[in-house]
């Protein structure tokens, strides 16, 4: 196991750990640099285990409860494997009002997946954020993180089949 100054040993000896401890070090291990390290983090493994909110908060000493409570609060990060591709259905109060649970609910059926679950095949997760902050194209769905302004449940089912489909070619 690789050590960070001495202190708290690399959870495995896979590589991208070196690029969390960069970011950690660029930062001089400040209790600040918390949501910048959990999104490095999250791109590298492309989520948050136990394992990996207990060693940033053990190597840049915050609470673990604040670690997870981080975590949990960004829509943006995940605390288990997602799949290949995302959904993301805003339900902030405008796009709620024009139809946000009808969207969820369509891409739910429409996939075999309840919000904020993987698809058995791992290729969809359907997540919900609390608002993505573009209330004017309401409703708003990211696929992949690309914004579908003015969705539809008549549409957006095909256009996500699409974008599965594409990637698999």
């Amino acid at each position: 196991m690789s050590l960070r100054q001495g202190d708290v040993p690399f959870p495995s000896d896979d590589k991208r750990w070196r690029l969390v401890n960069a970011t950690m070090r660029r930062h001089g291990f400040q209790p600040e640099a918390l949501i910048e390290t959990l999104h490095t983090v999250q791109e590298s493994f492309g989520y948050l285990d136990d394992e990996a909110l207990r060693f940033v908060s053990n190597s840049l000493r915050v609470p673990l409860s604040q670690a997870y409570g981080v975590a949990t609060f960004y829509h943006f990060f995940s605390l288990k494997p997602q799949g290949k591709h995302s959904c993301t259905v805003c339900m902030g109060t405008a796009c709620y009002i024009k139809g946000g649970q009808a969207i969820v609910d369509a891409v739910g059926k429409a996939f075999n997946v309840e919000p904020g679950k993987t698809t058995a095949d791992r290729q969809l997760s359907l997540l919900i954020a609390r608002c993505v902050g573009a209330c004017g194209l309401a409703p708003v769905v990211l696929i992949d993180n690309e914004i579908a302004p003015q969705a539809s449940i008549e549409e957006l089912p095909q256009r996500i089949a699409e974008v599965i489909s594409r990637a698999e070619l």
